[in-house]
């Protein structure tokens, strides 16, 4: 883990959980669960993405996408439409209610921050912005896939293990 122990990684990631659910509870997503508001949120940071890029994105498997698009679309908040280039293909995009709403809160969160970061000592709030480009590096790789690591097989004896090829025999 580098220069941070795990204590300090703990308090990192907590720290950063709470911010983020303190601010989400106290500004109104008008009943929007966390998921919706991130779907939308993404949306409307990249402009109209394809269905599988969104799910990559997001984290989510389609069918819990398809719920969440579903919700958004019927609240008029987002709209599906054939790609231009594949017309099989469907992408997703902001209607102007979506972006509206996506900016108010996006303003509210601001301004919730800014109202708190000026109770900080100077000294703290000038550490917090000296943080930030490692931070945003950091936000940046979480939304990175990472390659799959190679996953050491675990032979019992007497259990057979499954390979790309043949299934073998363990040795004991």
């Amino acid at each position: 883990m580098g220069q941070f122990g795990g204590e300090d990684v703990d308090r990192l990631r907590i720290a950063l959980a709470r911010i983020a659910r303190l601010v989400d509870r106290q500004v109104s997503g008008d009943g929007m669960t966390r998921t919706q508001l991130s779907v939308l949120g993404t949306i409307a940071r990249l402009g109209p993405l394809g269905i599988g890029e969104l799910a990559d994105i997001e984290g989510l498997n389609p069918t819990m996408l398809s719920r969440v698009l579903g919700k958004l679309e019927a609240d008029g908040l987002v709209v599906r439409s054939a790609a231009v280039d594949d017309r099989r293909a469907v992408r997703v995009s902001t209607t102007p209610a979506g972006r509206s709403l996506q900016q108010r809160l996006r303003r509210q969160r601001s301004q919730l921050l800014a109202a708190r970061l000026t109770g900080l000592p100077a000294e703290q709030a000038s550490q917090l912005l000296a943080a930030l480009p490692a931070l945003e590096t950091l936000a940046e790789q979480l939304t990175r896939p990472q390659p799959a690591k190679p996953q050491a097989s675990k032979a019992q004896p007497g259990k057979a293990l499954a390979t790309d090829s043949q299934p073998t025999l363990a040795v004991r």
